[in-house]
């Protein structure tokens, strides 16, 4: 452990709505000794929170508290150097991310976001990926329900499946979950950034080194009936399919030739269609100003939903995959997924990177990579299933 550092695990943004649940879940579960910190732009808002916290545990009256604006370079470079990892919940992150992540890399501290932002990730690669492998430096972005369940879910099945051939994965997820303001912000904001989004995927292609001997896909699929679900399978313009691909080409394990496709799983043909037209009708209101302005303005950051909602909430990701003449059927499956579960996914990692015995790695990184093997047994301590339903 390092003690030159004051901290092992910051928690930046910890008043907002998400933050609030992952300061609590770190109260009830940090490990003894932990040396854990909240950090956020409105000290007495931190101090309403320690003070909830403390009824969680008593100890939690003497919490650390940091301030820092997350436009303020110096502040945030500061923060980064005291801590071996920090975890932010601030989004959306391509408005409020960049400089912490930049603190971060330059610094030589690991860490975590809950960011579904292809753009935000793509740049943070071009802009800091480097600098982080000089520093050792591990940056993990999306460490909640973007994208733990896609990319450990991925990598859980293939590791049922034979080692050296060609593999196939489809995902198929279902949830009856409600979302925050916060998250319909966060969304929004990446909607209305096609042209920048495209940019900074080019700008990342032409920086990232390519593979000749391995291929790793993670494409768009279509709208089609799924016999091996029962269900229908709406394609998810999400960052997960991405990131399980990123997993891939990392990683020899996942074969010579692999490709993922991810789904919303529907049972019902008009829901598929109301779905597939709510979809359509999202991004191209997310493209007017106006509109978006009036859609974020429904539902504002800081708000999501109450307790008694977030308790009915479930969400289950089943996996199909094959290759080498082996079929398996896989899921992972939980609580409320944005929310509850997302900060379960965040504090366990932020405590997988600090406390775990992990592969020697650095820069940005996935899930999969940095610390599959220990985040699976945490997750599933933690109440997250990962379980292989059939194989064939």
């Amino acid at each position: 452990m390092d003690q030159e550092r004051n901290y092992d695990v910051v928690l930046y943004g910890a008043t907002g709505f998400v933050g609030a649940l992952t300061a609590e879940y770190l109260a009830a579960h940090a490990p003894a000794g932990c040396r854990w910190a909240l950090a956020g732009r409105n000290p007495a808002k931190l101090e309403l929170l320690r003070e909830r916290l403390a009824a969680i545990d008593p100890a939690c009256a003497n919490l650390p508290l940091v301030t820092a604006d997350a436009d303020d370079g110096d502040a945030l470079r500061e923060l980064a150097a005291s801590t071996r990892v920090l975890a932010t919940t601030v989004g959306p992150y391509i408005w409020y991310g960049a400089e912490l992540v930049a603190a971060c890399a330059e610094s030589g501290t690991d860490y975590v976001d809950l960011t579904g932002e292809p753009e935000f990730v793509d740049r943070m690669y071009v802009e800091h990926d480097a600098r982080a492998r000089e520093t050792g430096a591990r940056l993990v972005h999306a460490c909640g329900f973007d994208s733990i369940p896609a990319d450990l879910g991925a990598y859980f099945t293939v590791g049922q499946l034979p080692a050296g051939v060609p593999l196939r994965v489809d995902g198929f997820l279902r949830s009856n979950a409600f979302f925050s303001g916060g998250t319909l912000t966060s969304a929004l904001t990446a909607l209305s950034r096609g042209p920048q989004t495209l940019a900074a995927a080019r700008a990342r292609r032409l920086h990232e080194p390519r593979r000749f001997d391995r291929r790793a896909r993670g494409p768009v699929g279509t709208p089609r009936y799924s016999r091996e679900t029962g269900t229908w399978a709406l394609p998810l313009p999400t960052l997960d399919p991405a990131i399980v691909a990123r997993s891939a080409a990392a990683l020899e394990r996942y074969g010579p030739d692999f490709r993922y496709r991810h789904y919303a799983s529907v049972k019902h043909l008009p829901v598929a269609v109301g779905g597939t037209a709510a979809i359509g009708a999202t991004v191209a209101l997310a493209q007017v100003p106006p509109a978006r302005r009036w859609l974020m303005d429904r539902w504002e950051p800081g708000r999501g939903p109450d307790a008694e909602r977030r308790a009915r909430s479930w969400f289950t990701v089943r996996f199909v995959g094959e290759g080498g003449g082996r079929r398996v059927f896989t899921e992972v499956s939980g609580g409320d997924p944005g929310y509850g579960e997302t900060a379960k996914m965040l504090a366990e990692s932020a405590l997988c990177l600090a406390y775990d015995a992990l592969p020697d790695t650095a820069g940005q990184l996935t899930t999969a990579v940095a610390m599959g093997d220990a985040l699976i047994p945490r997750l599933r301590k933690a109440g997250i299933t990962f379980r292989v339903a059939d194989a064939r």
